[in-house]
């Protein structure tokens, strides 16, 4: 018998990208190169004081919330979640939609790390009274967000990602070389207490011969898996044969074996080899995705600083490799839904830069259309937007979740005869996480819609926030509509104002 872990652990100095194992000779190089800019650091620091703090800044954006948004909820998190998807819609009523939520919680040993399914309540369009998003408690839980189902996981969820065609079927990222795929409908709910047994992945996908935290992608035309590690490869599966057709409601076969409850993942759990597995990148593989109109074609992305992209049908080499796509490494990639040329990475340089696949490269380096400069920290997630293809997000460690539209780069934006200094395609700024918005999600039911998630441990000292939000659509509507609709507004203001003067 297992002897259940002891009660108190310590906590991991850092939760979402894991740190790095240290370098001599890189951090001989940093000291001297910190030396050197000892006094350029000091200048910077006394500039940092005289900004504003975290906090003022939060608050700063908390009173403007009714005017820029037109629905927020804000979800207190006990333990922070790494990922957030959204998952199947469940029903639709007159002002809200019902719609399944993908979460998880990374605790620190004392009770386990669990995936979290979750019933959201997304309040539609126009509905929402202005004073009333901005009415929040930050400690609290949101009426919106209720735990439905519980599934005690082997290991921290680094990662979630649904299968488009049934997004019942979630595949997750642990601290192993594994993926491991749930049918998450069918798996029981669990209660995570201490000494619980991990409850069984209905799938396990092998073929990383090290751990694989991050890099994780489903495909939009096949059920395809796609993953990275820190073995240098991305492995591709197929979980076809796994699958029930969507008619018979899409679950995934179980072969001997019950969902359920076990002491060990691999009991039971059926696993599945690689249909591909590609080698090209020269150090750990943070994020992959495939081409949205091909389960053949996909990219990958790494600390090596360099984007790859793949064809199956070729073979397992780079069909292009663009070497220094970053100045740093690269955390995230998302490839444009309505438009197969253009493809977005965000890094640890705090940049996001797109890419045109018809002409990644320059003199042998990577050869961005556009380098988007507006967060102060690392870029962790970059995402296009699926209600209009020139607009996407990007999260990073600086707490922001940025919303641009590449059209708009190029296009001065004068207010009362002056020109405003923002960079240029950034056009909305999530201001509501006070530490590293480790996850986004668009909701591809409700437009303009998204989930967020940042973990807390560095503003607060632990737990998360999850927000769930929608820009009022007066900021992305063509300005003519908007004008003409505040106009009409304006007569019905001043028509009103005459009738009570009477």
């Amino acid at each position: 018998m297992e002897t259940p872990p002891q009660q108190v652990v310590k906590k991991k100095e850092t939760r979402g990208r894991k740190p790095k194992p240290k370098d001599e000779k890189k951090e001989e190089q940093q000291h001297a190169k910190a030396l050197k800019e000892g006094r350029k650091t000091q200048q910077q620091h006394q500039q940092q004081q005289q900004q504003p703090s975290v906090d003022e800044k939060y608050t700063q954006w908390k009173s403007l919330v009714p005017v820029l948004y037109d629905w927020l909820a804000n979800h207190n998190l006990v333990w922070p979640s790494l990922s957030c998807r959204w998952g199947p819609q469940l029903e639709q009523a007159t002002y809200k939609n019902r719609q399944r939520l993908y979460l998880s919680e990374q605790t620190d040993g004392s009770v386990p790390n669990t995936l979290v399914i979750a019933n959201c309540e997304v309040v539609k369009p126009r509905v929402a009274a202005a004073e009333h998003i901005s009415q929040f408690n930050e400690e609290a839980r949101s009426p919106f967000v209720k735990k439905y189902k519980t599934i005690i996981h082997p290991g921290e969820v680094n990662r979630i990602r649904e299968l488009p065609q049934n997004s019942k079927i979630v595949a997750t990222h642990t601290d192993s070389p594994d993926v491991l795929v749930w049918d998450v409908e069918n798996q029981p709910n669990r209660h995570a207490v201490l000494g619980a047994t991990n409850s069984r992945p209905d799938l396990i996908l092998t073929g990383h011969q090290d751990n694989a935290e991050f890099a994780l992608a489903m495909c939009p035309t096949e059920p395809y898996v796609l993953s990275g590690g820190k073995d240098k490869t991305v492995v591709l599966w197929s979980i076809e044969d796994h699958i029930t057709s969507a008619a018979s409601g899409g679950s995934i076969i179980k072969p001997n074996s019950k969902s359920g409850e076990g002491n060990d993942k691999t009991v039971d759990g059926p696993s599945v080899g690689p249909r591909g597995i590609y080698c090209g990148h020269d150090d750990t593989v943070e994020d992959v995705t495939f081409c949205p109109s091909s389960a053949q074609e996909f990219c990958s992305v790494g600390d090596d600083s360099c984007l790859i992209l793949w064809d199956a049908r070729v073979g397992s080499s780079p069909v292009v490799k663009v070497e220094k796509a970053h100045d740093a490494d690269l955390h995230c990639v998302d490839w444009n839904p309505h438009d197969n040329n253009l493809i977005l990475t965000g890094s640890a340089d705090n940049s996001v830069r797109l890419f045109d696949r018809r002409n990644l490269t320059s003199n042998g380096v990577g050869s961005p259309i556009h380098k988007f400069e507006g967060h102060k920290a690392a870029v962790l997630c970059v995402q296009w937007s699926p209600d209009k293809s020139s607009v996407f997000g990007s999260s990073a460690e600086d707490g922001l979740l940025n919303i641009w539209d590449y059209e708009k780069v190029g296009i001065k934006i004068e207010r009362a005869g002056k020109s405003i200094s923002s960079p240029p395609g950034l056009f909305f700024q999530h201001a509501g996480h006070r530490d590293k918005v480790v996850d986004f999600h668009w909701n591809a039911y409700d437009p303009w819609t998204i989930v967020s998630v940042s973990d807390d441990c560095e503003s607060t000292g632990g737990g998360g926030t999850l927000q769930i939000w929608r820009m009022s659509d007066l900021i992305y509507r063509p300005e003519n509509e908007v004008l003409a609709e505040l106009e009409k507004f304006k007569s019905h203001v001043v028509a009103c104002a005459a009738k009570t003067e009477k």
